[in-house]
């Protein structure tokens, strides 16, 4: 088996020393459990900061923006600032500035919520859907082509494994 530790550095040499990723930092003593959430950290952040990049370049928006977008695309009616931001694990105040910006680009609009006159709901405008199903589309082909260089198999054991470790992960958590 290939030990990927120090690949950033052999094949992409100005990368790694320009901006090494957690796990080119480790000496390979560091405890196994270390190092695999090293790598899982620098997995997910390779991937991330390209989609990041991508977003900025291609559409002139962020990935706070899109995540936001992605989870009305799953409320047709709306969803309340506090529940996008339950569903983002963000504050309340990320949430509004991310909406107060969506909604000056006519891609969300904030409507009273019949059940609590206090509070608002969020859903994307027809613009806003549009949009996010563009940027849905490029995200969906971007992801692909990072990740789709793994066989098919090892890509399902990779799926299959890390929703063991989600599962343990979780049964490990304290109770709240």
């Amino acid at each position: 088996m290939t030990d990927y530790t120090n690949y950033a550095a052999t094949q992409h040499p100005a990368v790694a020393l320009d901006f090494p990723d957690l796990e080119t930092r480790t000496t390979g003593q560091e405890p196994a459990d270390i190092r695999l959430w090293l790598r899982m950290l620098s997995c997910c952040t390779l991937i991330e900061n390209e989609v990041r990049s991508r977003l900025r370049s291609e559409f002139q928006t962020t990935l706070p923006r899109f995540d936001l977008m992605s989870q009305l695309t799953h409320a047709p009616k709306g969803l309340k600032m506090s529940e996008l931001s339950r569903l983002m694990m963000v504050t309340n105040g990320n949430i509004t500035g991310i909406t107060d910006q969506l909604e000056k680009d006519g891609l969300v609009e904030r409507m009273k919520d019949d059940g609590d006159r206090r509070s608002s709901l969020i859903r994307l405008t027809l613009k806003g859907r549009r949009h996010h199903r563009r940027m849905q589309r490029a995200h969906e082909s971007w992801i692909q082509a990072l990740v789709g260089g793994m066989a098919p198999a090892a890509r399902g054991a990779l799926f299959d494994l890390l929703g063991d470790l989600k599962q343990t992960t979780y049964a490990r958590l304290p109770a709240v």
